[in-house]
């Protein structure tokens, strides 16, 4: 079994590329038993989505200042 630090990096790179079919299957495997790595999956999407938002809230007024 992988290392939480192994599949909190595995985690982190899913977001922005795919991974191999042996990385998402131990990423699956891993957060199936592990809360701690399932919460860091959730609070990784949640501030990758305020994020977005918060720049496309920017952009969004930059554009009406135009």
């Amino acid at each position: 079994m992988r290392s939480c630090r192994n599949i909190s990096a595995l985690v982190s790179q899913g977001m922005d590329k795919k991974l191999s079919l042996r990385e998402r299957f131990a990423v699956r495997m891993h957060l199936m038993m592990c809360t701690r790595c399932r919460n860091f999956q959730s609070q990784s999407r949640f501030i990758r989505k305020a994020a977005r938002r918060y720049v496309d809230a920017l952009q969004s007024r930059l554009d009406n200042k135009s």
